[in-house]
């Protein structure tokens, strides 16, 4: 089983910054894309940032230019560092990522998520 866990939401205020972390548990063969992703309160879950395995990155016209995620392979984390904050990225960011259990079986895995509020 793996799991996913995510850390460094909190309460800034617009214009600040801050970093979220995604650890990758369990039995995990490899990790092949990681993903962060947020939910505000009466809106559908939206792609924040995606990264592969070999570091190519895609965002939303959103976040691009402020938000910049990052992964360490030999950790099994993932990295989101969020610049610029402004009151609509308040959201819960939840982590994704595709993980090999073996090298033929594959599952998407959660985290629980992290709340981000941001104050105008």
């Amino acid at each position: 089983q793996v799991q996913l866990v995510e850390s460094g939401g909190g309460l800034v205020q617009a214009g600040g910054s801050l970093r979220l972390s995604c650890v990758a548990s369990g039995s995990i063969f490899s990790i092949n894309n990681m993903g962060w992703y947020r939910q505000a309160p009466g809106k559908q879950r939206e792609l924040v940032a995606t990264i592969t395995n070999g570091g190519v990155t895609n965002y939303p016209d959103s976040v691009k230019g402020r938000f910049t995620i990052s992964r360490d392979n030999a950790k099994n984390t993932a990295y989101l560092q969020m610049n610029s904050l402004k009151p609509e990225d308040t959201a819960v960011y939840s982590c994704n990522a595709g993980v090999f259990t073996t090298p033929l079986l594959y599952s998407s895995v959660w985290g629980q998520g992290t709340r981000v509020t941001v104050s105008a």
